[in-house]
């Protein structure tokens, strides 16, 4: 990783297929490692699921691929990532994540409750990493996010926030999301805020 250059200014640009592996730990970084073990089967490990979701962003018809993603680069480094799909086509895009952790990870996902759902652009992976916090990135993160929204033609961005985790929440609300219902995920309850 190279030093932080002040006068470098970071880039929200589209991913890329070959930065998979990148995005797909930042991915994990975005999930927990608990939420990441959570979805593995008995003897599968933090690598397994690195190895599947790396396999994921290369994809073009999952929910994680690089299509759906952007990228913050300082240079030729990924420092952060937004992943964000239309979430009227959650349970298409979601076939592939549920092929994956069968082959991948000998585990069954088929009956996992729904995340989001028409109407909005759904912000499911946003991660920068430590070094990088406090910059600011997230927020450029969040703002490129609401605009690919409105190129789309969604009306808001949408996405779920741990009900532990009031440092995210608050993040969100300063850039505008504001909460309109709870919700359960991936074993906790969870916050669905909105952007319009």
């Amino acid at each position: 990783m190279q030093q932080k250059d002040n006068d470098k200014p970071v880039l929200i640009k589209a991913a890329k297929r070959e930065q998979a592996a990148d995005i797909a730990r930042l991915i994990m970084m975005a999930m927990t490692e608990e939420c990441c073990l959570y979805f593995c089967g008995e003897g599968y490990g933090m690598t397994d699921f690195h190895r599947m979701m790396t396999v994921l962003v290369e994809r073009e018809d999952s929910q994680y691929s690089y299509k759906n993603t952007l990228v913050a680069m300082d240079g030729d480094n990924i420092v952060g990532i937004s992943v964000s799909y239309d979430g009227g086509r959650l349970h298409e895009l979601r076939k592939a994540f549920i092929e994956a952790a069968h082959h991948y990870l000998g585990k069954d996902h088929t009956g996992m409750d729904d995340e989001t759902q028409a109407g909005e652009l759904y912000l499911d992976s946003l991660a920068v990493i430590p070094e990088y916090r406090r910059l600011g990135i997230a927020r450029q993160l969040l703002l490129a996010t609401k605009e690919r929204a409105n190129s789309m033609g969604l009306p808001c961005v949408g996405l779920l926030v741990d009900k532990g985790n009031p440092a995210g929440e608050a993040l969100y609300a300063s850039v505008g999301f504001r909460h309109i219902d709870d919700n359960m995920w991936g074993g906790h309850p969870m916050k669905h805020l909105v952007y319009y």
